[in-house]
């Protein structure tokens, strides 16, 4: 992984991030930890794919090659 990437990634730890996965379905959770490979741990995790029924689905790991876009908070 780039080093930027790692970073900004160590910065959002703890802070709620969108994740676009293949298939475009969309995350929002806040992020918990990562890895070398882009795996993600992510905490009380939201759909946001369908904006009219949003689903709660808790805590969730997501494989790194399923993940299109990480989108990190403001700063």
């Amino acid at each position: 992984m780039a080093e930027a990437a790692a970073k900004i990634l160590e910065e959002s730890v703890g802070k709620t991030v969108l994740i676009r996965l293949k298939g475009g379905r969309s995350l929002r959770g806040k992020l918990q930890g990562f890895d070398q490979h882009m795996n993600l741990v992510l905490e009380d995790t939201e759909d946001i794919s369908d904006t009219n029924s949003i689903q709660q689905l808790g805590t969730l790991i997501i494989r790194g090659d399923n993940v299109i876009i990480i989108s990190p908070p403001p700063r």
